[in-house]
């Protein structure tokens, strides 16, 4: 049986490109840019997926520019990789603090850790917790049918499972 070398280890033994060093790379460059780093991901055969956000709008440029940076900085002879660099979906759920400030105002269904599904406004956001506006229907002693009343309800990150856009076609 004949045993490889040092120099030629099986691809299995190969060392996956470093995700720290990637959210390096990204974050550096993306301080002197409106936009903000969301997530980086590196699969086992070496899929970078990069995803950026802005307060704003993240164009396709933005995209392109972050990619031939971090393809720059990194050395294909020493590891081959497959690098997508793309701005978070409309309805992908929000993941950073950063998001949720974004998206003040906005329609967003929010699935909390207990089962509980909402759907509201999001009133605030902080480091620490969201607040969102839900309406609920309500009967008054007075009134014959049910009205309509706002509740803000707070919540911290850690209850929350999922929040996302709701998008609506009028």
């Amino acid at each position: 049986m004949k045993r490889r070398g040092p120099e030629s280890p099986p691809s299995f033994y190969r060392a996956m490109i470093d995700r720290k060093e990637i959210i390096a790379i990204a974050e550096t460059f993306l301080n002197a840019t409106e936009c903000y780093l969301v997530d980086v991901t590196v699969s086992p055969d070496n899929l970078i997926v990069v995803e950026i956000d802005s307060d704003g709008v993240v164009g396709i440029d933005d995209c392109a520019v972050l990619s031939r940076h971090i393809e720059g900085k990194m050395d294909r002879d020493a590891e081959d990789f497959e690098l997508e660099v793309s701005s978070t979906g409309i309805s992908s759920p929000f993941k950073m603090e950063r998001q949720y400030v974004k998206n003040i105002g906005n329609e967003i269904e929010m699935m909390l850790k207990n089962g509980e599904k909402l759907t509201g406004i999001m009133a605030s956001a902080d480091e620490t917790a969201v607040v969102i506006t839900v309406a609920g229907k309500e009967k008054s002693a007075r009134a014959k049918r049910k009205t309509t009343v706002y509740e803000d309800r707070k919540y911290t990150y850690s209850e929350i499972k999922y929040t996302k856009n709701i998008i609506r076609f009028k």
